[in-house]
């Protein structure tokens, strides 16, 4: 397992969400209370890249329909979307955000 350097802390700014490529992976990134998070840059309702939705309240909403994702967690938080979201680690680095693409359900 190893990091992937997706760009400087200041690629998102909190409560927003920016779209990163780690390594071919789509990622939503986000800030949080000054804490970073990363999701796979899909729904899993309608395939709508979520790193173009509207974040609120801790949650991101998909720009196709309106479904809501925890984004420290992936978990799906309103209908249409019912199936979680994939969920990375991030840290922070030197100024620098690192991306972990293995996540706990590789490594079972």
């Amino acid at each position: 397992m190893s990091w992937i350097d997706i760009g400087p802390v200041g690629i998102v700014d909190e409560g927003e969400v920016a779209g990163v490529n780690a390594n071919g992976t789509p990622l939503a990134i986000f800030c949080k209370e000054g804490r970073f998070f990363a999701l796979h840059d899909l729904c899993t309702h309608g395939q709508a890249r979520l790193s173009e939705g509207f974040v609120e309240d801790g949650c991101i909403e998909c720009p196709l329909h309106q479904g809501l994702f925890d984004i420290e967690t992936g978990a799906p938080r309103s209908p249409p979307v019912t199936v979680p979201v994939r969920t990375y680690g991030v840290r922070e680095n030197n100024g620098r955000l690192e991306v972990m693409l293995e996540s706990q359900a590789d490594e079972g």
